[in-house]
């Protein structure tokens, strides 16, 4: 006898306001399986998601675990009913251990003491079963991202979940690490458990998944068998029309020094040297790609050069210095130089989402000519050219008046891209630059980038996705514990040999 899905959705839909975010969808997950689902961005998967989950709970249609009708009101109720979720951004208490943060909302009882001791016993056999060894007394502050997202999915099975869903879950792990968790998906999957996986990265749904899902503006479009599609076609069923799975570039045309760094070092405030004597340079018209594990230096990298914090060494653009401390240093100074800068945590020091979009492109230049009558700011001025870069770059929805926070990740990227790239700098730096964006909208994201090289600009840019960095760069340096590794070219090297550099190792000759 076929057992029932582990999960059904039957009708689902919900709206916030004028946007229906979905659209009767109906969904079976059958137990034991891993099932992927895949869309663009803003086409519902993390409503849905949240909805089983229960953060939103929806405007209609019934919710069926294990063959039984639910109701999953809140998160609590989700866990009572064997669920469990591991977000992107993970929701973990930084100065709390790995122990405190598992127990956390799960106490069984008013005296910690004895909890802690069940739950340690409990917590060592799981990590042990599914091959996911963390200390429990180490603070979540000292762990690496792969061993957070450890202790993520451990919290979830703490609470007996048998149904786990992973939100893009690969985002900031290395191949070595993102090779770790597959096998413990494995692992899991062969223990019984049934997993749904959130991501854009189609090799990782044909990699990992047994069936997926595809979700378009709301609706679930198509539920295909993995072994029976391929990246092109799910691609394709994404967006509607053929893409471009791969970078289509001419081959780079290097110009004059625009960026030269000499002995450039960090040290942050516990002393400890983040930058250890950096040296690189870029050139106009290309295109240098710094890969590496998160945490050795990249985002201490960006974060001197767009004039975030201080540091000692000699920074030249066009061969005129940069001050690296004090008056002059700041971001300000930086733009005014011919630099623009598109972070890496888009959410922190990109955008400020409670603002409006035509706010948010305006942030570091309000004070340009074009936007000012007088001493006083020229709103109208500053929303009709949002309401042009927003066509140039098609953002979704095309609405300079909405909240950045309305927009979905893929769009808050657009806006940001929009408002440095469209301000003609000789030195674009740019962070993580499709982190959380979906296969349309980077391969957006990519062409905008190539047109930038191409047009006589240098760009720095940063990437844990190693096939990103391959791709877009026409040279790639690796950084490990806050030093350059080595440079490659990109057609003289592999996801292999860098994966070894970013771990510290030399790889092979080059």
């Amino acid at each position: 006898m076929t057992p029932p899905p582990a999960i059904e959705l039957r009708r689902i839909c919900k709206s916030f306001g004028p946007v229906q975010a979905n659209k009767d969808i109906s969904l079976k997950v059958m137990p034991g399986t891993i099932h992927g689902i895949i869309g663009e961005n803003g086409a519902g998967k993390s409503t849905l998601m949240s909805i089983l989950y229960g953060f939103y709970k929806a405007d209609s249609g019934e919710i069926l675990i294990g063959g039984r009708e639910t109701q999953i009101p809140d998160s609590q109720a989700a866990i009572k009913a064997g669920i469990g979720m591991v977000f992107q951004h993970f929701k973990l208490v930084e100065n709390f251990s790995v122990l405190e943060n598992v127990v956390l909302g799960a106490e069984d009882g008013s005296f910690l003491r004895p909890t802690l001791a069940r739950a340690r016993k409990h917590l060592t056999d799981l990590a042990r079963d599914y091959e996911m060894n963390v200390d429990p007394d180490a603070k979540i502050e000292d762990l690496s991202v792969g061993h957070q997202q450890r202790v993520e999915i451990l919290k979830a099975l703490y609470r007996e979940a048998n149904i786990l869903i992973l939100d893009e879950p690969t985002g900031v792990l290395t191949p070595a690490e993102a090779d770790h968790l597959f096998r413990i998906l494995r692992g899991l999957k062969a223990e019984g458990k049934t997993i749904i996986l959130i991501t854009h990265k189609l090799r990782e749904i044909m990699e990992i998944t047994d069936t997926v899902s595809v979700m378009r503006r709301g609706e679930m479009t198509d539920t295909v068998k993995t072994a029976e599609t391929s990246p092109q076609d799910l691609a394709e069923r994404m967006v509607g029309r053929k893409v471009l799975l791969r970078v289509d570039k001419a081959p780079a045309r290097p110009g004059k020094t625009v960026l030269e760094v000499k002995d450039l070092r960090v040290t942050d405030g516990q002393g400890v040297e983040r930058l250890r004597g950096i040296d690189l340079t870029v050139r106009a018209g290309e295109i240098l790609g710094i890969a590496g594990v998160a945490g050795n230096g990249q985002s201490d990298l960006l974060d001197v050069l767009g004039g975030i914090r201080a540091a000692t060494g000699a920074v030249t653009l066009n061969d005129a210095a940069l001050s690296l401390s004090g008056p002059g240093s700041d971001a300000r100074a930086r733009r005014r130089a011919g630099i623009t800068h598109v972070p890496e945590d888009r959410h922190r020091l990109g955008l400020i989402l409670d603002f409006k979009a035509w706010e948010n492109t305006g942030f570091g230049y309000q004070d340009l000519p074009k936007y000012c009558q007088g001493l006083m700011m020229d709103n109208r001025a500053l929303r009709e050219d949002t309401d042009a870069k927003m066509a140039r770059f098609d953002v979704r929805p095309h609405d300079p008046n909405l909240a950045a926070k309305n927009f979905s990740g893929g769009n808050q990227q657009k806006i940001v891209l929009a408002r440095e790239i469209e301000a003609d700098p000789d030195l674009l730096l740019i962070g993580q630059p499709t982190r959380g964006v979906d296969i349309g909208a980077i391969e957006f994201i990519h062409q905008r980038i190539v047109e930038l090289r191409d047009a006589g600009k240098a760009i720095l840019l940063v990437s844990v996705e190693l096939d990103e960095i391959l791709s877009l760069s026409d040279r790639i340096a690796v950084m490990f514990d806050g030093r350059i590794m080595g440079e490659r070219l990109p057609g003289q090297t592999d996801e292999t040999e860098l994966g070894l550099m970013m771990a510290g190792m030399e790889g092979r000759a080059a």
